[in-house]
Order: C-alpha cells, then sequence, then structure tokens
C-alpha cells in the first residue's frame, strides 16, 4: 500500500475498500487465471500431470492481465496512482512491484500446492 497515494491521501474506510477490492480483484485474477490454464492444457490427470505447463500458463496468464490492468488504471483510467517510491517500468510507467507480486506469489503457491505431490512419489525408507 505505501506504494500507492492511496495509503497516503485516502481515509481509513477508503484505504480498507481498497484493500478488500484490490485483495479480491487479485484472488478473481488467479482463480481466471488458473481456469484458463485449466482449460488449456490441464487434463483430469491433473495436478499430477502437465502441473508445470498449467503453472507456466496460469503464471504468464496472470501476469500479462496484470501488467495490462496496471497500465490501463494508472495511464489511462486515472483510477489509482503511485507514488514516487513506486519503481516503474520505462515507456509504459506500469509498477514493478504488482508486476513482481504476480510473479513470486503464484510461484510461490504453485511450488506449495505441489510439494506434497513430489513427496507422495518418493519411495519411504524401510528399517532392515
Amino acid at each position: 500500500m505505501p506504494l500507492y497515494t492511496i495509503s497516503h491521501e485516502g481515509s481509513t474506510s477508503e484505504i480498507l475498500l481498497a484493500i478488500l477490492h484490490c485483495t479480491g480483484g487479485d484472488i478473481l485474477i488467479a482463480s481466471m487465471a488458473l481456469l484458463g490454464a485449466l482449460l488449456v492444457a490441464g487434463d483430469r490427470r491433473w495436478p499430477n500431470a502437465r502441473f508445470h505447463a498449467v503453472a507456466a500458463i496460469a503464471v504468464f496468464g496472470g501476469f500479462a492481465y496484470t501488467l495490462f490492468s496496471e497500465w490501463l488504471n494508472t495511464e489511462v483510467r486515472g483510477s489509482w496512482a503511485y507514488t514516487e517510491l513506486m519503481p516503474r517500468l520505462p515507456v509504459i510507467g506500469t509498477g514493478v512491484s504488482p508486476l513482481v507480486q504476480w510473479l513470486v506469489v503464484p510461484l510461490a503457491a504453485f511450488w506449495w500446492a505441489r510439494h506434497p505431490f513430489t513427496r507422495a512419489k518418493q519411495p519411504k525408507e524401510t528399517c532392515t
């Protein structure tokens, strides 16, 4: 939030509404990115099969949508604005922080989701 002007200029209720709205939007973006990826690359064996293909498409889809949405809402619509602290991409002015978030969080979530499946495939040690 400190990278967005609302955290400095908005009232407490406006900030809380923005947090709820943005969190809900992020959940919707992530859900639609995963659903789209499953429709494109998944099958009924997922997540045991085609896990990496689905994960790559979902991460790319969420990243691409975020890139577009941040540009549209900051540069075209003016729906929200960044503070001077937000690092921005050259030419289009999109903030780097939301883009990094859309790489780190989904990659961590897919890693975490996959972890139990990879552990289940490992042979169990037996005592002799």
